[in-house]
Parts: C-alpha cells; structure tokens; sequence
C-alpha cells in the first residue's frame, strides 16, 4: 500500500461505526446537515451516496462536505464515481460489482484514493483481494435493507463469518444493521460496522451513535 493510502485508511482501521448519508431516510435533513451532526456524534469515515442529484449537484455537495470532513480529521468516502472523488479531494471512493473494475479505478486515482468495493460472496472477496488494487471491501447485505435500490439478497452472517475467517483486507459489515443486531454483527468478527437508517433516520443523530455504541459494548 502507497504511502498516501496509508496514511488515509488509519481512521478506517481505528473505527467503529462507517456512517453514510442517506437523504429519503434523513426526516429532512440535508446529505450536509447529516454529516454534520455525524460528525458531531464522532463518527470518524463517512460516505457519500446520493443517486438522485446530477453530478454537479454532487459535486457542490461534496464540496461543502470535503470541508467539513478535513476540518474535523473525519475520512471522506464518495460512492461510485471515481471522477467525483478526485475532483472534491476526497479520502477514497466505493465502487460496486457493476461499476469501473478496481485495476481501471486504481489507475485513474493513483495513490490519491482509498478504494473499496461491495462484495456480497466468497468468489467477489477473493478476486478483490488478488486483484491489489482494493483497500477495503464492504461485506453485506447481511440483513434486509430498503435503503438501497436494486440490492441482492441478503447474504446473511455465514459470508461475514467467512470474510473474517479468510480474507486479509479491511472490511466494513452493511446492510440491515440496526441497534437490535449490531452487537450479533461484531460477534461475528466485524470492527467495521455501516448503519444506515438506525442513524440517518434518528431524531438525535449524536443519542443514536452512543446506543449503538453501548450495544458494541455489551
């Protein structure tokens, strides 16, 4: 691993809890607004997915969010788009089984960015792991989720029990993880946890973090 990914990816082997926006779920705050209030509840590696804005939406969005997040020492994750992420300086990017291969995405970003990819079984986390070019993989959907459209089946805790078992790349567990299973999910060998509505859609962002937090712990 380069130099620069390194140095990018110490909050990500440091953490807890990987939290995304996630506006349709976020009782009407804005993708900026929640990302404040993460970061206000201590979450150090946030991830912008937003599918319904044109990309120079994005891009301005990112823009207020890049500053937030470097002015906190918080990592800052764009979903899909490599371009995206370059252009707004951003940490790293999460690319998808149906986006730009991993190899293409490292050759475009360089050493600039963290990359990780979505894997949802044995075979998509081994060839991400030989292809050298990934940093992370998410690992999921372990449980239903509605906050994503398209989403295969739920893999279920067997693939997470495998993922921690045999594969050597950081991993972030997704997918239908909530207060009433999150403690399960660590169990099974996750440090990385992304919770999507059980924080985005919270009336106390911040109260929400510190239960999933205490959950952890228990």
């Amino acid at each position: 691993m380069a130099v620069t990914q390194k140095f990018k990816m110490e909050n990500f082997l440091a953490a807890d809890l990987y939290g995304l926006t996630d506006e349709p779920h976020a009782l009407g705050r804005s993708n900026v607004d929640t990302v404040a209030q993460l970061i206000a509840a201590g979450v150090k590696i946030i991830q912008y997915r937003e599918k319904d804005r044109t990309l120079r939406e994005q891009y301005e969005e990112c823009r207020l969010i890049r500053s937030l997040t470097r002015q906190a020492g918080v990592t800052f994750i764009v979903n899909d788009h490599v371009d995206l992420a370059i252009a707004v300086d951003a940490d790293g990017v999460h690319i998808g089984q149906d986006d730009l291969p991993p190899a293409i995405v490292r050759k475009l970003a360089g050493d600039r960015l963290i990359i990780g990819v979505s894997t949802h079984s044995a075979q998509q986390a081994v060839a991400a792991e030989q292809s050298g070019a990934v940093d992370y993989i998410g690992v999921g959907p372990l449980f239903p989720t509605q906050t994503k459209r398209n989403v295969c089946a739920p893999v279920g805790l067997e693939y997470l029990d495998y993922v921690a078992g045999n594969i050597e790349l950081p991993f972030v567990a997704i997918g239908g993880i909530k207060s009433n299973n999150v403690a399960e999910v660590r169990r099974h060998g996750a440090r990385l946890i992304a919770v999507v509505t059980g924080i985005v859609g919270a009336v106390d962002i911040p109260a929400a973090v510190a239960r999933l937090r205490q959950e952890l712990r228990s």
